[in-house]
This record gives structure tokens, C-alpha cells and sequence, in this order.
């Protein structure tokens, strides 16, 4: 009984995180909307329990990210424009991965001072600014690529900090060894562990994939969400350093070269396999 009671958080966490990932990947690429009947039959395909997958569900209407549509006799939910905000956030992150910043472009600092009786807004300022990608190089002082001041500024304005942050946009121009801020700031030698795991855990599969001569829809529906899933967590630690600043042997350009590989092999094939489930009567495996 124990067991099975300290089991279901973790199965509710990853339903919740799959069928995120399942909105950004799936659903915006049919229109923003889902069949619910279709979705929980998908998403048990993945390998999550349809009591899941509708719990997930229900707790996202009441987050205000789907509200309930019917298209052609089918029931089902749409994104509502605070979900399509929230994944097209999570892309800026997700995906910035693809192309390192570019040194030139300079940096964002965040500098706040929020009292003691806001404590609570600074935990959450902090994990977000974390979640995003900042580096911590002293008292209240976050870095990151420039290219990330609409992000720190959206996290600042929903706390409602403004007057309690500082931000800046400029170059590093002496004084402490950029490289040496970068190791201070950031856990690299962590980043690049799970950038190796991926590598050790998906080369296989794109090289046998990549020797298919054909790849069954099912099997590219449920491989692509995996990839998808566990790829998106990777890059919310990594905020897409220059690479001057990064180790010579740093793995994260040869972790996207996969992933995009392993994306050009199942996207297409996972599509077509999930486009009849768009129906009043989802087709069956």
C-alpha cells in the first residue's frame, strides 16, 4: 500500500509533464485544439493510464491553459492564449539550444534588493531566474545571454518587482576572467553530465532509425514524445553560452546535432500517425 501511495506523485508528475510536452509538440501542429477521446487513447499509446492523462487534463483547464470545444461532434479542449503564451516562452528556451549566443552580443544582468517582508517573491524570483538559464555571480547579481532580457522581464513583471531589480544589457569589458565567471556562475560540469546521458541514452536508437527502412507510426509517435519530453528539460539549466567561454570538449552541440536528428526521423511519421485521432472517432491502432 505504501508503495503504490509513494508511486502515484511521481506517475502524476509525469503524466503532467507528457501531456505538456504534448500540447507544445502535438496539438499546436493540429490547430491548437484536441479530441479528448483521441488524446487519452495517444497518450496511453506513451505508456500513461487514461485516469492520467484526464487528471492532467482537468488540472491544466483549471490553470486556464484549455477550455472545452467541440469540433465536428468530437468533445475536446483548445489552447487557450495563456497556454500558446506559456509554450511559446518555454520555446525560447527549449530551443534557444540550437545556436549558441554570440559573445558580441553581450550580456543581461539582473541586480534585486527585496526586502525581508517579500521573501517569498524573492525564492520565486530566484527558482525562476534559474529556470531560465541565469547564472548566480554574487549577492542578488544573475547573468545570462543578452538575448534573455524579455525573459527576466516577464519574470520580473508577474511578481510585480519591478522597483526592486536592476537591469542591465552591456559587454564584459576586464577585471575577472569571463571563463572564470562562467564556471562561478553556472554548474557546467553537471549541464554537460546530462548532455552526455542523452547522447549515451538516444544514439542507438537514432542510428537504428536511421537505418530503418521503414518506421511504424505508433512506434514514431511514442518515440518522438519520449525524445521530445526528456530533451526539453535539458536546455532550462543550459542558457546557450557562447562558446568561448565553454569547455573545449562541451557536449552540447553534439547532444542538438541528435536530437535533431532523432526529430527529422519521428516528427513527420508521429504526425501522421496522431492526425486520425482528430476525428469524432479516432481510428485504433
Amino acid at each position: 500500500m505504501s508503495e503504490t501511495k509513494a508511486a502515484r506523485p511521481t506517475a502524476a508528475r509525469r503524466s503532467r509533464t507528457v501531456l505538456v510536452t504534448f500540447l507544445g509538440a502535438v496539438v499546436r501542429k493540429m490547430g491548437n485544439w484536441m479530441p479528448i477521446a483521441g488524446a487519452v487513447e495517444l497518450l496511453t499509446q506513451a505508456g500513461l493510464d487514461a485516469s492520467s492523462v484526464r487528471t492532467a487534463v482537468f488540472r491544466l483547464k483549471q490553470r486556464g491553459w484549455l477550455a472545452a470545444e467541440t469540433r465536428g461532434g468530437a468533445r475536446g479542449y483548445a489552447l487557450t492564449p495563456a497556454a500558446l503564451e506559456a509554450l511559446a516562452a518555454g520555446d525560447e528556451v527549449i530551443w534557444h539550444a540550437r545556436q549558441p549566443a554570440d559573445l558580441a552580443d553581450g550580456w543581461c544582468l539582473v541586480n534585486f534588493s527585496v526586502p525581508e517582508s517579500a521573501r517569498a517573491k524573492r525564492h520565486q524570483l530566484t527558482a525562476h531566474l534559474t529556470s531560465l538559464g541565469f547564472g548566480n555571480i554574487g549577492a542578488a547579481v544573475w547573468i545570462a545571454p543578452a538575448r534573455m532580457l524579455p525573459a527576466a522581464g516577464r519574470a520580473i513583471g508577474e511578481l510585480d518587482l519591478t522597483d526592486q531589480c536592476a537591469v542591465f544589457t552591456g559587454d564584459h569589458v576586464g577585471g575577472q576572467d569571463l571563463a572564470a565567471m562562467v564556471r562561478k556562475g553556472w554548474d557546467l560540469a553537471e549541464i554537460d553530465r546530462r548532455y552526455r546521458e542523452f547522447l549515451a541514452a538516444r544514439t542507438a536508437e537514432a542510428d537504428r532509425l536511421a537505418a530503418a527502412a521503414f518506421v511504424d507510426g505508433r512506434e514514431a509517435f511514442v518515440g518522438y514524445l519520449s525524445v521530445v519530453d526528456d530533451w526539453r528539460k535539458l536546455p532550462f539549466r543550459d542558457p546557450g553560452l557562447p562558446p568561448q567561454v565553454l569547455p573545449a570538449d562541451w557536449s552540447g552541440p553534439a547532444a542538438v546535432r541528435l536530437f535533431e536528428r532523432l526529430v527529422a526521423a519521428l516528427e513527420g511519421r508521429a504526425l501522421a500517425h496522431a492526425a486520425p485521432y482528430w476525428s469524432a472517432q479516432p481510428r485504433k491502432p
